[in-house]
């Protein structure tokens, strides 16, 4: 067996992560002696480690990774897996949209000399949103669970036996912004109003028209915000978006179409 520091050295982590990854039950020493408290490891728990090591890599936490060691499914670990492939490579397409959207703005900066030019690209109008019929589910929920609840309302679509329109959106209830729990309306356009949980009436709002990724939205956000207040008008009611445009429709990033709708009026 190997004593903690050369089971360390071997396998290139710390002794501190060692501790670790016992105190979390990942990787357990096959020996503690009972009178020197020295750790050992057998050779086989250098493949576990390399395991553990490999996992980390793809981005899995250590919680993720404590319930993957425990599965032996052959099918439900595939599925963790490919999973995790999936979230990556979208991770690595947000990371492309993001190089290009700096590169952009260095462009734009050296040519205008104003650090702040992107944000001042968006076109505010005053129009009536437009009336939809639409399954509905409000909760709690953080903005990464927003593809959990679509999945539910997509799942009633031929279950109810109704028409999508496409017209696809959240509303935001909160005050304030917390991403990883807010009270948000995400909802599914559907043409049966007699079958709709909700039907949206059409409401005076200051719209823009957002390009690109989600992650970039409170820009819109800002605009519009500045724009209301600048033309004496006020909030009246809960903000939302309408994703006319986004990756089911092939799209890269960039090409993203988001409308952006304020209930508003005058002071």
């Amino acid at each position: 067996m190997l004593q903690i520091g050369a089971f360390s050295k071997i396998c290139q982590v710390s002794v501190k992560t060692l501790h670790h990854y016992d105190k979390l039950g990942l990787l357990t020493p096959a020996k503690v002696d009972c009178f020197t408290g020295y750790r050992y490891y057998k050779t086989e728990q250098i493949e576990t480690m390399n395991y553990l090591k490999r996992l980390k890599r793809y981005g899995f936490s250590l919680e993720e990774i404590q319930i993957l060691i425990t599965i032996s499914d052959q099918k439900e670990l595939t599925d963790a897996l490919r999973k995790q492939s999936s979230k990556l490579k979208r991770e690595q397409q947000e990371m492309a949209a993001i190089q290009n959207e700096l590169q952009t703005h260095i462009s734009v900066f050296e040519r205008t000399g104003d650090i702040m030019t992107y944000q001042k690209g968006y076109t505010i109008e005053i129009k009536n949103s437009p009336e939809m019929n639409v399954l509905a589910v409000r909760a709690k929920m953080g903005v990464n669970e927003f593809g959990n609840y679509y999945g539910a309302l997509f799942e009633r679509v031929p279950k109810e036996q109704v028409t999508p329109t496409r017209l696809n959106g959240a509303r935001y209830y909160d005050e304030e912004f917390n991403h990883e729990s807010s009270d948000i309306q995400v909802f599914m356009g559907i043409k049966e109003k007699d079958k709709a949980d909700v039907v949206m009436e059409p409401c005076k709002c200051a719209m823009t028209i957002h390009h690109g990724g989600y992650s970039t939205l409170s820009e819109a956000y800002g605009a519009i915000a500045t724009w209301i207040v600048e033309n004496g008008y006020e909030i009246a009611g809960a903000p939302f978006d309408l994703y006319k445009k986004n990756q089911f429709d092939s799209l890269s990033l960039e090409d993203w179409e988001t409308e952006v709708y304020f209930p508003v009026r005058k002071k």
